[in-house]
């Protein structure tokens, strides 16, 4: 018998504004600044929720959430990846480890870390030793590194589902 496995490759940007913090993967990190955009803006969930529907064979988050909806507006990106996660796992995919790298000069993933792994994990029901997100800067390059914004990458790893 031969493993199947497949792998998903999820991105995401958002633009920086004054605000109260940054959420990242469905925790508040303290900042002078948040992200913009039409759900609430957790560019962590967005990228791990393309990554799973990419890799299952399911379209985007864009097909799935569309921005055109009213119903989508500052809607919870946990949520969302709760929904995609159960549409992969109808599908017969169930997720088995998730990769993300946060590319920002500004805020610093390290004492979240753990939180985010926790909050990803319970989304994805699997456990956080399964998850793994590391946070990068871009060296003062860019509108990145400008810190105008932050952009995200999300691997994740699909096995069959069990048959019921």
């Amino acid at each position: 018998m031969t493993l199947q496995v497949r792998v998903g490759i999820g991105y995401d940007s958002h633009r920086f504004a004054e605000g109260h913090g940054v959420l990242l993967g469905g925790v508040l990190i303290p900042a002078a600044v948040r992200c913009t955009g039409h759900s609430d803006a957790d560019a962590i969930c967005h990228a791990l929720t393309d990554a799973l529907l990419g890799g299952s064979g399911l379209g985007d988050i864009g097909e799935m959430f569309p921005d055109t909806h009213a119903e989508n507006a500052g809607r919870d990106s946990i949520e969302m990846l709760r929904l995609a996660v159960a549409r992969v796992r109808a599908a017969g995919w169930m997720p088995a480890q998730a990769d993300i790298t946060v590319i920002a000069e500004t805020p610093r993933l390290g004492p979240h870390r753990p939180a985010i792994r926790e909050r990803l994990a319970a989304a994805l029901g699997i456990e956080p030793s399964e998850v793994m997100v590391k946070g990068k800067t871009n060296e003062g390059m860019g509108w990145i590194g400008r810190g105008e914004g932050l952009a995200c990458i999300a691997v994740a790893t699909l096995t069959p589902s069990p048959r019921s």
